[in-house]
């Protein structure tokens, strides 16, 4: 089954498409996010430990020893020290060692809103550090990936995978095994099964004969039709409308036969043309073939050659 590309309106896609990139975003937002607590957090041990290092060097007083701090040594320090973490895009600059505060227009409420205080200790030495860090917004930023991505995905969404109704019953439809039904062609004498390539020409009789029968058991499902008895005139007339047919359509100029001479020849005819016909569907050609006589005497008075399981959904007839 060829199936048709649909797409969901305007609108749709549209706010579809929205709602992607907000996704997008937010997940973006949250990767920046957890970035910027990594690289804080990574900078603030980096400066701990490069101080705790330089503590050796760096005159920052002994308490023990009643030294005083040496301001301009930690001022030059500090200066080196922050240009150092600004050069590395660090989100963090040191404001103070041991209470010496490191003067910067750089450094306000706004630019470096959060504080954050640790001390180094050792035997002879306590140092007090404090370091600002930039605000959490500084992270975020528009995500041009996730436009990016939002535009690539959005034509995707918008092709309509919602089944109707028409288009799952012919999905279904075209999932399940053909189905053969009795085609007869009037207009080049042949019946066939509408599915395989399985083709018979019958000859002018027993065409015109099964297309009636057929017709007449559609329209008389429960009545018998006995070979030991007349065809029934109804029959007949159906019969020599469908001879008229032909001759109509060209295949024949002759008198009209007798329909009720040789029915079992006629008969016999219809059963070895079905039977090639319906040769790989066993079980459906029961519907359409004409029962053969079981038994002699009183039994077969019983027979009948009628088609009582027979719809008008089971056949089509061209050219009728």
């Amino acid at each position: 089954m060829s199936s048709k590309v649909s797409f969901k309106p305007k609108r749709r896609i549209f706010i579809n498409g929205i709602l992607l990139f907000i996704v997008l975003q937010i997940v973006a937002i949250a990767g920046q996010l957890l970035s910027y607590q990594s690289t804080l957090h990574r900078a603030i041990d980096k400066v701990e430990r490069r101080i705790s290092l330089d503590s050796a060097f760096l005159d920052v007083g002994n308490q023990t020893l009643q030294t005083p701090v040496n301001s301009f040594a930690i001022w030059q320090y500090t200066t080196k020290l922050n240009k150092e973490l600004s050069q590395r895009g660090y989100p963090i600059l040191v404001k103070s060692i041991q209470g010496e505060e490191f003067k910067s227009e750089d450094i306000t409420e706004v630019n470096f809103p959060k504080t954050h205080t640790t001390v180094l200790k050792n035997a002879e030495q306590r140092i007090d550090i404090e370091i600002v860090s930039k605000p959490t917004s500084h992270a975020l930023y528009f995500s041009w990936t996730a436009l990016l991505i939002a535009l690539l995905v959005t034509p995707v969404f918008a092709i309509n995978t919602r089944f109707t109704a028409k288009q799952r019953a012919l999905r279904e439809e075209a999932l399940l095994p053909p189905i053969p039904k009795l085609i007869i062609n009037l207009e080049d004498k042949t019946i066939s099964n509408g599915v395989t390539d399985n083709v018979v020409i019958l000859q002018n009789k027993p065409l015109c004969f099964y297309t009636a029968l057929v017709k007449f058991c559609i329209e008389n499902p429960e009545e018998p039709l006995p070979p030991h008895k007349d065809v029934p005139s109804e029959l007949v007339a159906l019969a020599n409308k469908s001879f008229g047919r032909l001759i109509e359509l060209g295949h024949t100029k002759r008198k009209r036969p007798d329909f009720n001479a040789n029915l079992d020849k006629t008969l016999s005819e219809i059963r070895a043309a079905l039977d090639e016909v319906f040769a790989n569907f066993v079980t459906e050609k029961e519907t359409y073939y004409p029962p053969r006589a079981q038994g002699e005497g009183s039994r077969s008075k019983q027979h009948s050659y009628a088609l009582p399981k027979i719809t008008l959904a089971d056949i089509e007839i061209i050219g009728n």
